[in-house]
Parts: C-alpha cells; structure tokens; sequence
C-alpha cells in the first residue's frame, strides 16, 4: 500500500425490509412514488463464511462473499445496534474479477467455512432528482433494493434514518412494517433451518 494511502473508513449502515405480496406490487409502489430503476434485475450469490464453532454468528458479525455477474463483493458487518432500523458497521470492497475463489481459498485457509448460501433477484431503484422525495435535503442519499428471495418478495430501504422514515410513508408502510431481521433469520424462522436459501 503506498505510504500516503490508507484504509477507507467504516461506514455505518441503515436499513429496513418491508415484506411485499409480489414484485409487480413493489415495481408498481416504486413507480408510482417515482422512483426509476438504477440497476437492473440481476442473481445475486451469497456466501456467509464462520468458523466451524459458528464464532462469528454468536458475536452479531458476519463476513460475507457476494457474487453478482461479474462482480464479487466482500462484505464485513459488526453487531447490529437495537432499534427500528438495522444499524450496524460494515467493510465491503469489490474483488477484481476472478478473485472470488482465491478469497475462498484464504478464508479456508484461515479456519473459515461456508456456513451459509443464500440467493436473491435484487433490482436497485433511485429517485431522479426534483422528483418527489428528491426534492428534499435527504432524498438523493437512500436507495430502494426490490429483493426477490425464496422466502418472499421484500423492499430493502437504506439510507440516513430521516429518508427511510419518509420514504416508508411515502410507499404507504409503517413503522410496525419494519423489518431488521436479515435474511438467514427469516429463512431460519420460514422453517429453513440450517438448509441454504436458494432457488
């Protein structure tokens, strides 16, 4: 690493899901409140790596490998904190294409293993600028995720906790509509147990 670069800082995350009955109901909510399509449907790969003990589960941590086309993501999240958003720590930076499995094999290497695969159809939405809820301080910084999972169709809002709150409302849900668990919890709570959430 060169001697005046260093380590971006830790970001902190704020999220909330909101079970959808469909995703034409969320494309059709999403359309209406004006957002636009950001990044098109696209398979996301997800692996959750631990130790054989499950040492990172039992301290709120998760590390996670993310392969979505020709992108792999690397994600790390602390603990997350209580309330009505899911707010936690998170590290992610992009591997150049094909580093995916050589990040396997150091995980391995390292005492970690695949202790969780999980899928999901994610399409980004933003709201335009001047449109809307973009017309406010708040607006241009959140983004919506319409999720499609084998437990369900969600909408992932994340953004500073203002834009969720208003965005929420905006799309006609309420607070008691949030949702933090995240998507292991909801297939272990579907009756998935310890099985990979996949299609």
């Amino acid at each position: 690493m060169p001697k005046d670069a260093s380590p971006s800082p830790a970001k902190k995350e704020v999220e909330i899901k909101l079970r959808l009955g469909s995703s034409a109901e969320g494309r059709r909510l999403l359309r209406k409140a004006g957002f636009r399509v950001e990044k098109r449907r696209v398979l996301e790969r997800n692996v959750l790596f631990d130790t054989p003990g499950k040492a990172l589960r039992q301290r709120g941590l998760v590390l996670r490998l993310r392969i979505s086309g020709a992108h792999s993501l690397v994600t790390f999240k602390g603990p997350a904190e209580r309330g009505k958003h899911k707010i936690r720590q998170e590290i992610e930076f992009e591997l150049e294409r094909g580093g995916g499995p050589r990040l396997v094999q150091v995980l391995e290497a390292l005492g970690y293993r695949p202790a969780f695969r999980y899928e999901k159809y994610r399409t980004e939405y933003v709201l335009p600028t001047g449109s809307g809820l973009a017309a406010s301080a708040v607006a241009h910084s959140g983004i919506a995720m319409l999720d499609e999972t084998p437990v369900g169709v969600f909408l992932e809002l994340e953004g500073p906790p203002r834009w969720i709150d208003r965005t929420a409302r905006l799309l006609g849900f309420h607070e008691a509509d949030y949702i933090t668990a995240s998507y292991a919890e909801l297939h272990r709570s579907a009756g998935g147990g310890s099985r990979d959430m996949l299609f």
